[in-house]
Parts: structure tokens; sequence; C-alpha cells
């Protein structure tokens, strides 16, 4: 029975459409992260991709709401984060000047994780950031597992 059993372990969280969730949605990942080197990264991450999603998509709206992925294997966290849509841009590191408040997000994202894909359009997005380990030279070791 074993070569049938996945050593991929994937969690999925929906929140409601408001700044709370995002907290709530990072405690989450990192209790669920908590035996691994990359939790707090992973933590980092949700807040983050958590916040554009509410920030610049309907998913903030009252009745809106984003989906937060977590998925673990042997060599890789990946960290996933799909919002409702509605964004008149893709999102895209920034590079805002000193005085800036915001536009610092997905910049910090991409310098935590080895590898940032995002997917999807007008109907919604989602934000994908690879943690590798140590052992993993390249994304190849997710696939195989």
């Amino acid at each position: 029975m074993d070569e049938y059993m996945s050593r991929v372990r994937i969690w999925g969280l929906t929140c409601p459409g408001s700044l709370e969730e995002v907290g709530r949605a990072r405690r989450w990942a990192r209790e669920l992260l908590a035996d691994s080197p990359h939790a707090d990264d992973a933590a980092l991450i949700v807040t983050e991709l958590g916040a554009n999603a509410l920030l610049h998509t309907v998913s903030g709206d009252p009745a809106g709401s984003f989906h937060v992925s977590l998925a673990l294997s042997e060599h890789v966290v990946c960290v996933s984060v799909t919002d409702a849509g509605g964004a008149k841009t893709r999102p895209v590191v920034g590079h805002p000047g000193e005085d800036e408040t915001h536009g610092r997000g997905l910049g910090m994202v991409a310098a935590l994780a080895q590898r940032v894909e995002t997917h999807g359009g007008d109907d919604g997005r989602t934000v994908s950031a690879y943690l590798f380990s140590s052992t993993a030279v390249d994304g190849a070791a997710w696939l195989r597992h």
C-alpha cells in the first residue's frame, strides 16, 4: 500500500475578506509548519500575499474571501494565495521610493522564496511561493514526490 501513499501533505483555508483573517491565516500556517525550518518565512509570505489579495482585489470587499494553500514535501514548502479577482493589474515586484508606504510586500516574498509564480486572470489569481530545502537543488524534487 505504501507505493500509493503520497509524501506530500496539502492543506487549504478559505478566509472571509477582512484584515483580521490575515492574522488567522498566518497563525494557521505557522502551526501547520511548526516542525519545518520554513515556518516563519511561510507565515510572513501568507501575511503579505493575503494582505495583497484584500487590498488589490475584490477579496477585500464585504462579501469577499481569499484562499490559502500550503503544500509540504520532503524538499519543498509551497505557499499559495488565491484572490477573488477584479484587480486591474498583475502582481509585480515593486520598487517604491523611501517615503512610499506600500509596494514592498511582493518584493519581500520574492526575497524569501526561491521561486514565485502567478497564475490566473481577471476572475482570480493565485500567487505561489516555493521554499526549497537545502537538499533540493531545484523544483524537480517536488515533482517526484
